[in-house]
């Protein structure tokens, strides 16, 4: 009786949620038809772009808010002067610095994704910020692209996956999750005009699930545009992206933000579905015109147009309902909370993220961990042992309160060890849009290396990329796939003095690494942020044990990578135009289809103990469609030290009628487990996540036959195997 009674009411809360929710929708569409009623056109349209740099206006005389946006998506940036991009000189604007979104994608945990995002949005809601410009869900398509270090890895399941709970966290907070960069904007270089031809079906497969997931799963409030063209249409008004798919099939009721300055046509911008253009004519109020704002392609060459009839009032209304819609939920949303900034808690979240994104590539005869109580002489070698990396990469720079490097962290930690450092390269200082070469001499540099090297018991190369301007960074792409600053020749240099070398790579990408047979270990730590040394720290001394998998493939060469392997019209383009010739065939998808080994694969990273998959098995062999698939693995820690480990499942399809690839990861989950323990897991998944786009029919196609189930810890460590049946 107890258990029916708890079932009722249960029901009947269920009920009345859905009741109120619905209620308040109600009430919140009848208020902005109101409010609609009451504006002139002129404020109507001042509500669809900038009046600033970083915000757009309200309506004074009803007491409607201005909207203030904020760069992220790994902090609340800096003000930015009201005209300008130069700072604003607040002195209470230092954020909590998080890692970068590929080191979020590489935890392969969806819990630390929602930390991310509370965290995140109570800092830009204690800024009053009203829309968080992150994240980005743009897929990893070359390791040339300078943003790749903001976006969640190559495969679109996991990006999907990450981005849904980021947005949640972010927007209970009353501040809007703004994702970005609606869509193929997959390199700096050019990015500006470049015209995209794709498939349908990769587009679909490959380019739009996280976008998707973020609007149908994530109920994200704002979406930002890219700066490309896609079939000859500019992104932020795209007839097809904007109205078609994320308007229409996808029914997004929030708010397309442009890119700033990806706005180029005032009837497209009208009739294409773009909402708030941002950043238009960069000098704003400082141009030789009067009111630049008032100049916007959305401001009055679009009021002239409506008042000369060539555009309907009705289009700016829907544009204002959303605008308003967007309000009520933010800035007119009277119960949301108060936000914090820079607390214990948000460092501790940081640090977290940072420790559990860490990949451990390489550990010959067990270098790592370094046992911190032992009395011996460490080199630290290399700029990025030092170098600040929370100020450069663009728009997602941050003004950060403190930012632990590698060296400050290492020496704290190993207080028993002697500690030598030296710069070994330097690049120069960090400018974004321009390159600017060190002014210290470069064999200086090399000599002092080598000396401590000589002196070292062991020597921790710090080494990789860094924000500047043809590194990780907006604006522009690498323009080499190599290390720079001549690090592979210092390595090798170092090397012939001291064999006992491991190298912890600093970046957002992939590079060579023509020395990985000479280096005992390797370890990728991204750009980690505020706690950054004291996480390379927590890994290095076996305080915390590496858990993390690589959310993209690194090639061998360049070469092997799929947008690289057929000529420049597929990337970078020909200046005008791009064809992405690889298709549905990105990264692992391409290596394992074409078989073309790579260097580490996606979904790879080491641990100081071991695994195994005992066993996997199935509920049934047979399914039909809509039905649920669910398997369930026993993993074991087969080693001496607690551990976790991600356990990917991919599909193959055996019977398609189509190219497919290989394998495609359609499911993931994280076990931590102690040494000698096992559990057993249950990963589902839909039959209809088996189907593939059939683009002479334009919709998702499940073909019967059979398909196999790989269960392994990476794209390329496949434990067990299952074959089932679809009917």
């Amino acid at each position: 009786m107890k258990k029916l009674l708890f079932v009722v009411f249960l029901f009947t809360l269920i009920s009345f949620n859905q009741v109120y929710a619905q209620t308040n929708n109600k009430s919140m569409d009848n208020k902005i038809e109101d409010i609609l009623k009451q504006l002139t056109l002129k404020e109507k349209l001042d509500l669809c772009h900038a009046q600033s740099k970083f915000s757009s206006k309200g309506v004074a005389r009803l007491g409607i808010p201005e909207i203030w946006m904020s760069d992220g998506p790994h902090g609340v940036r800096a003000e930015i002067a009201w005209d300008s991009w130069e700072h604003a000189g607040w002195t209470n604007d230092s954020c909590t610095a998080f890692p970068a979104l590929t080191c979020l994608a590489a935890t392969f945990n969806t819990d630390l994704s929602y930390k991310y995002g509370k965290a995140i949005g109570e800092e830009a809601r204690y800024r009053k910020k009203d829309i968080l410009l992150g994240p980005g869900v743009n897929i990893y398509r070359t390791p040339l692209n300078g943003r790749n270090f903001e976006y969640m890895g190559e495969d679109p399941y996991l990006a999907s996956k990450m981005v849904v709970p980021y947005i949640h966290g972010v927007q209970e907070n009353g501040v809007a999750a703004c994702v970005k960069h609606y869509a193929l904007n997959n390199q700096e270089h050019w990015r500006d005009h470049i015209n995209v031809e794709i498939s349908d079906r990769a587009l679909y497969e490959i380019y739009l699930p996280a976008f998707k997931a973020a609007v149908q799963e994530g109920k994200v409030w704002s979406i930002m545009g890219a700066y490309n063209q896609f079939r000859g249409q500019y992104c932020c008004h795209n007839e097809l992206l904007v109205n078609k798919i994320l308007k229409g099939d996808w029914a997004f009721d929030g708010v397309l933000v442009t890119d700033w300055g990806a706005t180029h046509d005032t009837k497209q911008a009208a009739l294409y579905g773009l909402d708030i253009e941002m950043g238009t004519g960069t000098d704003g109020l400082t141009s030789s015109q009067k009111n630049a704002y008032d100049n916007y392609f959305m401001a009055n060459p679009l009021l002239k147009m409506v008042k000369a009839g060539e555009i309907d009032e009705s289009v700016i209304d829907e544009k204002v309902r959303r605008v308003l819609r967007l309000m009520f939920r933010t800035t007119m949303n009277k119960s949301r909370p108060f936000g914090s900034m820079n607390s214990e808690e948000h460092f501790n979240v940081a640090r977290e993220i940072a420790q559990e994104g860490i990949v451990l590539l390489k550990n010959k005869n067990n270098f790592f961990p370094i046992d911190p109580k032992k009395t011996q002489t460490i080199a630290v070698i290399g700029e990025n042992a030092t170098k600040i990396m929370t100020l450069g990469g663009g728009s997602s720079e941050l003004k950060t309160i403190h930012e632990i490097s590698p060296l400050e962290g290492i020496q704290k930690r190993f207080k028993n060890a002697k500690v030598l450092h030296a710069m070994g390269y330097a690049s120069g200082p960090s400018v974004y849009g321009r390159v600017i070469d060190s002014k210290l001499n470069t064999d200086s540099l090399k000599t002092e290396a080598i000396k401590i090297a000589k002196k070292a018991d062991i020597v921790l190369f710090v080494g990789g990329l860094n924000k500047n301007h043809h590194q990780d960074c907006e604006g522009d792409d690498r323009k080499h796939f190599s290390l720079p600053f001549g690090q592979d020749n210092l390595l090798n240099e170092i090397l012939k003095v001291n064999s006992n070398t491991a190298v912890i790579l600093v970046s957002g990408n992939a590079v060579e690494m023509p020395w990985l047979s000479k280096v005992d270990a390797v370890l990728q730590t991204w750009y980690l942020g505020s706690e950054a040394g004291n996480a390379i720290a927590d890994i290095i001394s076996g305080d915390i044990n590496p858990s993390g998998k690589l959310p993209f493939s690194f090639p061998v060469k360049l070469e092997d990578n799929a947008a690289h392997s057929f000529g420049k019209i597929a990337y970078p383009g020909d200046g005008t135009n791009q064809e992405y010739k690889e298709d549905i065939l990105v990264g692992y998808r391409w290596h394992d289809t074409k078989n073309i080994k790579p260097l580490y694969a996606f979904g790879y990273g080491l641990s100081y103990t071991s695994f195994t998959v005992l066993e996997a098995q199935t509920d049934q062999s047979t399914y039909q469609k809509n039905e649920l698939i669910t398997v369930s693995c026993e993993i074991k820690n087969t080693g001496d030290k607690k551990g976790a480990e991600v356990i990917q499942l991919y599909v193959s399809d055996l019977e398609a009628s189509v190219l497919r690839p290989l394998k495609e990861l359609k499911s993931f989950k994280k076990i931590v487990l102690n040494p000698g323990e096992s559990k057993t897991i249950t990963l589902e998944i839909s039959t209809n996540d088996l189907a593939y786009f059939d683009d002479s029919m334009m919709d998702w196609k499940l073909e019967k036959g059979r398909f196999k189930l790989l269960i392994g810890t990476s794209s390329q460590d496949i434990e067990k195997t299952i074959t089932i049946e679809v009917n």
